[in-house]
């Protein structure tokens, strides 16, 4: 496993070991103790998730404001871009946002611990999108954190894309920074 630090310290991109021969490839995509001395502190996952996206959805930015989520992140079909946004008001990088291209084909994992907000947009036809959590979904707690805020400046790929992002309802009504639900 090869882990490297994004322009946020705490999130982290993570590239497994890859057996690939002409039958396939085989790689461990999780073993507890190799993420564990990855991140440097336990993490216990209580829920899966998986989600099927069509080319120019953007999901996010995501985050609940209590029982925070960490989230291990990967894609097995198709390619997304990922973006976590850090919304911890005492740490020297609020506000800063950090992203990636993870698909089927790189293998990638992303780590966003809690106290960020998370999101991505599909950029291949469809994309699945699957993720661990350190906390269960608590809906009453999530919030949402609007996807092209200025004072954030996230630099999506839409140029890859035939026409604005697709949104839901929640995601279109979300909270500029200025008014967001933030961590101490």
């Amino acid at each position: 496993m090869n882990v490297t630090p994004t322009s946020l310290p705490e999130v982290l991109l993570i590239e497994l070991r890859v057996f690939a021969d002409a039958r396939g490839f085989f790689f461990e995509s999780f073993n507890q103790r190799a993420f564990e001395k990855a991140v440097g502190r336990p993490v216990n996952f209580v829920q899966d998730n998986h989600s099927l996206s069509s080319q120019g959805v953007l999901r996010g930015l995501h985050y609940q404001i209590v029982q925070p989520q960490g989230k291990l992140v990967r894609v097995v079909r198709g390619e997304v871009f990922d973006v976590a946004v850090d919304l911890r008001r005492s740490s020297p990088t609020f506000a800063q946002w950090t992203g990636a291209v993870l698909s089927a084909e790189n293998k990638r994992q992303l780590w966003v611990p809690e106290g960020f907000a998370h999101g991505f947009l599909v950029l291949s036809e469809t994309a699945e999108f699957l993720y661990k959590t350190s906390d269960y979904y608590a809906p009453e707690h999530e919030r949402s954190l609007v996807w092209n805020d200025p004072a954030i400046g996230i630099e999506w790929p839409l140029q890859r894309l035939a026409g604005p992002p697709s949104l839901s309802s929640k995601d279109a009504a979300a909270a500029a920074l200025a008014q967001a639900d933030t961590f101490d």
